[in-house]
């Protein structure tokens, strides 16, 4: 394990960008071609694959790139007992495409024992070699939560939980399971990944939100004159709190974080606005030791809200797009990362992409040389920066 506890200077958020033969094994398996355990072979040599060329690139963190995965989130909560895979009627609204029509649909209790993600990491976790630590990345709770509560799943969760607090108790316990087990076996990095936080940064998702939760009841107008603070604040808090108490009891040598960001699918993007409506909340109150967030274009506003951080966290500027090839210049990066220093001290920054390059297995519009050009350039600018 590394003796320098994450974030790095130099990070990343997760994913990378699947080989044609893992795509092309996914296709044989379902098509029936090939059974699972011929795909676990090839994923197994995938990822060793990957491993090798993260610490290449001079990482001080490895994933498995989510390569056993389909979705950067919905395999993991199929994975959970009490839930099941569901065919929907029409999938994610990204700015310019909509994303395969897949979601979740509780089939019982939500309980967290023997989740599948706990051998997924096993795999990966001797092949981190000397002073690098492997991360896991899954949904955070709240990603869960608002997952069940989608038009599409709400009336079904209500079925089996028609008392919201033994929902929130029961998502909260299963991720309490999971975090216990992986750290059995052996995990001491674990980051959450959180779009709702950067999904409610935007007044159109923020209203359609409010209105499809069941909880709001804020008195603040959902039509002509939205207040987009006031009317997304219970929904904030009911978040926050779910994400907290899913890390109760957590042991003290787990590093605990989050990544935030608009949307990533195909090279596009879901949400726009800056970090001010939720940076209270989200900054203030997560029970987290640092935050990834996407800086990398000005659909992210600027960095005053990074002034709501609470003492001794971090943060980690995704300030380089994983979503095209071109890279950015250095010293632009440079400048923006002196920037953020004015709201949080230059110690307590860090510099990562702004997303993965794959949050499903279609992947991001760049090439895998220009995804590890970008990781170095990454691993350039922070050594500049820090040293």
């Amino acid at each position: 394990m590394s003796t320098v506890l994450p974030p790095f200077r130099a990070d990343v958020v997760g994913s990378y960008l699947r080989p044609d033969y893992l795509h092309q094994a996914r296709r044989d398996f379902a098509s029936g071609t090939i059974d699972q355990a011929q795909l676990t072979a090839v994923e197994d040599r995938a990822i060793t694959e990957l491993v090798e060329k993260q610490q290449q690139a001079g990482l001080n963190v490895i994933t498995d790139g989510e390569f056993r995965r389909s979705w950067w989130h919905l395999d993991f909560m199929w994975g959970l007992n009490g839930v099941e895979k569901a065919q929907i009627e029409q999938g994610y609204q990204f700015a310019a495409v909509e994303t395969r029509a897949e979601s979740t649909r509780l089939s019982g209790k939500i309980s967290g024992h023997n989740h599948p993600f706990i051998e997924h990491f096993k795999f990966l976790l001797p092949l981190a070699a000397p002073g690098v630590t492997p991360r896991l990345t899954i949904p955070a709770p709240a990603q869960f939560l608002k997952e069940l509560l989608r038009p599409c799943n709400k009336a079904h969760t209500e079925s089996i939980y028609p008392d919201e607090a033994e929902l929130l108790a029961d998502i909260a316990a299963a991720y309490q399971t999971f975090i216990a087990e992986l750290y059995a076996a052996g995990c001491r990095n674990l980051q959450l990944d959180d779009c709702t936080w950067g999904m409610l940064t935007d007044p159109k998702v923020a209203q359609a939100s409010v209105k499809n939760d069941a909880a709001c009841g804020c008195g603040h107008s959902h039509e002509n004159g939205f207040d987009h603070q006031g009317a997304i604040q219970p929904l904030l808090n009911k978040l926050v709190k779910v994400n907290n108490a899913a890390l109760l009891g957590a042991p003290q040598d787990l590093v605990l974080t989050t990544h935030v960001c608009r949307g990533n699918y195909r090279s596009t993007w879901a949400a726009t606005g800056g970090y001010a409506p939720v940076a209270d909340v989200l900054l203030g109150e997560s029970a987290v030791s640092a935050f990834y967030l996407e800086f990398d274009t000005d659909r992210a506003g600027d960095f005053a809200p990074l002034a709501k951080l609470a003492p001794s966290k971090q943060v980690v500027l995704g300030l380089v797009s994983s979503k095209e090839g071109q890279l950015e210049p250095a010293d632009a990066i440079v400048a923006r990362i002196k920037e953020a220093a004015q709201y949080v001290p230059l110690e307590n920054l860090c510099l990562s992409t702004q997303c993965g390059f794959a949050s499903t297995e279609e992947g991001n519009a760049l090439s895998e040389a220009q995804q590890w050009a970008k990781i170095a350039l990454v691993k350039q600018v922070a050594d500049e920066v820090w040293g």
